[in-house]
């Protein structure tokens, strides 16, 4: 059976290996395709594409766009997309510029809080290219602020903590849109991540679908059997192509490459629109 892994990350975003170590990670354990999906950016496509072309990998050029909905945000995947389409990289370089002004605000909140250099603490975790709040949250680890980076995130990063900084980001129609002008497949990342009701999460797949997206994931990482069985429910409800990713970031994790479950047989699977 083909192995399937349509989300993961890199150093081109807030992953801990580089595209071409991502590669060489994806065939040690058994992954046929592959989707790289950083965060509001594609620069990490090409080096993938250059490590996985002597190979038996198939590689799928991917990117995960941040979407304000409602009240908080949401992760929307590009899957198959063109990395090189204009459209598309005018949009992820406005979200690009947002992270930028965010990181400056995160680090002044915390050092408000008693916590200095977090910016420059920060960017030793990060590439060039991205600053994000998990590089903040390596960092806090690192100097004792707290024991993990699961903990740095309830106490320090998320609403109502010192450095939460609210994003504002694409909107679930632009995001969509420029996947679709890129020639791509839109899908919901984890949509059981989110912590919103079950009716919110139905408004969502709505708003989502009638923008023009595809798909969601019905199995994202590791989850609960009757939560996959849900989603697929969801999916068939809704008309929409089930995906299926680790969120792969570093090695060693809750989140394995290629350690999924099996989509279930009532799902029609993204990669047939591929």
């Amino acid at each position: 059976m083909t192995c399937y892994d349509l989300h993961s990350h890199s150093t081109a975003s807030d992953g801990s290996l580089s595209p071409e170590a991502l590669i060489a990670r994806a065939i040690e354990h058994d992954v046929d395709v592959l989707a790289l999906t950083d965060h509001d950016g594609t620069e990490g496509i090409a080096a993938a594409q250059q490590a996985a072309q002597s190979t038996d990998l198939t590689l799928i050029a991917g990117v995960e766009i941040s979407v304000t909905w409602g009240n908080g945000t949401v992760h929307i995947l590009g899957l198959n997309i063109d990395p090189e389409d204009t459209e598309l990289q005018q949009g992820l370089a406005e979200m690009r510029d947002f992270r930028v002004g965010r990181a400056q605000e995160i680090a002044k909140r915390l050092d408000k809080a008693g916590i200095p250099g977090a910016l420059e603490g920060a960017k030793k975790y990060a590439s060039e290219i991205m600053l994000g709040r998990l590089h903040f949250a390596k960092f806090l680890v690192e100097h004792n602020y707290a024991k993990n980076v699961q903990d740095v995130f309830k106490r320090y990063l998320v609403r109502g903590k010192p450095g939460y900084v609210p994003g504002q980001w694409s909107t679930l129609a632009d995001a969509v849109a420029w996947i679709n002008v890129a020639g791509g497949q839109a899908a919901i990342a984890h949509p059981a991540r989110y912590k919103i009701t079950a009716t919110k999460l139905r408004r969502l797949i709505t708003d989502f679908k009638e923008a023009g997206g595809v798909g969601f994931e019905v199995v994202s990482g590791r989850q609960h059997v009757e939560e996959v069985k849900h989603l697929a429910r969801l999916a068939d409800k809704f008309e929409l192509f089930a995906s299926c990713g680790s969120d792969f970031h570093t090695p060693d994790s809750w989140a394995e490459l290629g350690k999924l479950s099996p989509l279930p047989e009532s799902c029609t699977p993204i990669w047939t629109q591929f």
